[in-house]
């Protein structure tokens, strides 16, 4: 008798359009950096804006703000607009700005743990938004972005969104890199309340350093707004087309026993015991780390892969995962991480896998 076992993962999209929340950062009485005689809320709203009318031209999207105006609105409800309207992609325009140097050039954040740098600083900036919300201790329940406990609390919910984070955050460094010879300040995993709390991919975009006189000249010019905003619809259309369908379902089916003889009990009797052993074996949760994912399926040798043993790797629609290693015990897994790491892997992290 052969068993077949067909298991239906991922989900189904319900609506025939793709939805994109537009959310320009700070507002109101909140104007967020402000350097060189530019406030990074008029920014922000502007280049939003711009990028919403582009996405509008196209018959399959639907875009929805977060702010239409110069009004502040609370990061809590910013998420709840997204995950209300079941968005397909989060997208929070931002501008950077330091206190001490003159660094230049844009950068794409995505939901991460990394707490290292001049990075915290921006985690810490944009989080801090939290502080001129009446009640927020009790809104956060004590999430304090100056406190690096807390920002060690916080996980990541859901490792699928994270992967297709990255993959848009990429497209939107390399439009910057390639089309506009923007400085490209890479992309980068940080702690941000506001990605965490929702539950599509998202980034945040800082478009600049509104520190540096010649990027605030620039971000703050009509030149500037419109080539930032074309990019950005660029890869946000890209990204579109390489992973939304309507009604997409991904199935999977895994053969878990082999033909046997109906006649013989003792083999159907060890057949059994073989399908109750493997059952048994899938219902268990064990870690990967995930090391990088792109459109081009490599060999698996440690050639390919800075020496790392034991990769694998999987395929979903026309993105390669490649894991490295296989533990069931956590703390094994931080090991590998370590390892991965110290072979430059810097962004990899850990991927929990159940049935």
């Amino acid at each position: 008798m052969l068993l077949l076992f067909t298991f239906t993962f991922g989900f189904t999209q319900s609506n025939t359009k793709f939805k994109v929340v537009l959310d320009a950062g700070h507002g109101g009485n909140d104007p967020g950096a402000v350097k060189n005689g530019v406030q990074e809320k008029d920014v922000a709203l502007d280049v939003v804006l711009n990028v919403g009318k582009i996405l509008e031209k196209n018959k399959d999207i639907e875009v929805i703000y977060t702010r239409k105006t110069d009004v502040f609105i609370e990061l809590r409800e910013r998420a709840n607009i997204a995950n209300k309207a079941k968005a397909n992609l989060f997208i929070s325009v931002h501008c950077n700005s330091v206190k001490t140097g003159n660094p230049i050039g844009a950068m794409t954040l995505v939901m991460g743990m990394s707490r290292t740098g001049t990075n915290l600083e921006i985690a810490k900036t944009e989080n801090a938004v939290i502080f001129q919300e009446t009640d927020y201790k009790t809104k956060y329940k004590g999430f304090d972005p100056n406190n690096p406990e807390t920002l060690i609390g916080l996980k990541i919910m859901q490792e699928e969104s994270l992967l297709q984070s990255i993959e848009l955050a990429t497209l939107i460094q390399n439009q910057f890199r390639d089309e506009l010879k923007r400085k490209d300040k890479g992309v980068h995993q940080q702690p941000l309340w506001v990605l965490d709390a929702t539950v599509m991919p998202g980034v945040l975009i800082e478009l600049g350093f509104l520190s540096h006189p010649d990027e605030a000249k620039y971000l703050s010019s009509d030149k500037g707004k419109e080539e930032m905003s074309q990019s950005i619809s660029e890869a946000i259309i890209t990204y579109k087309n390489n992973f939304f369908s309507v009604n997409d379902v991904v199935e999977v089916e895994t053969i878990v026993s082999t033909k046997t003889s109906n006649t013989s009990k003792s083999n159907s009797t060890s057949n059994k015991n073989s399908y109750e052993k493997n059952t048994s074996k899938s219902n268990k949760t064990y870690y990967k780390v995930q090391i990088s994912a792109g459109s081009k399926k490599l060999d698996t040798k440690p050639s390919n892969f800075k020496g790392l043993k034991g990769i694998t790797f999987e395929k979903e629609k026309n993105i390669y995962k490649y894991f490295y290693g296989e533990e069931t015990d956590y703390d094994a897994c931080k090991k590998k991480l370590e390892e991965a790491k110290k072979k430059g892997y810097t962004s990899a992290y850990i991927v929990t896998f159940t049935n």
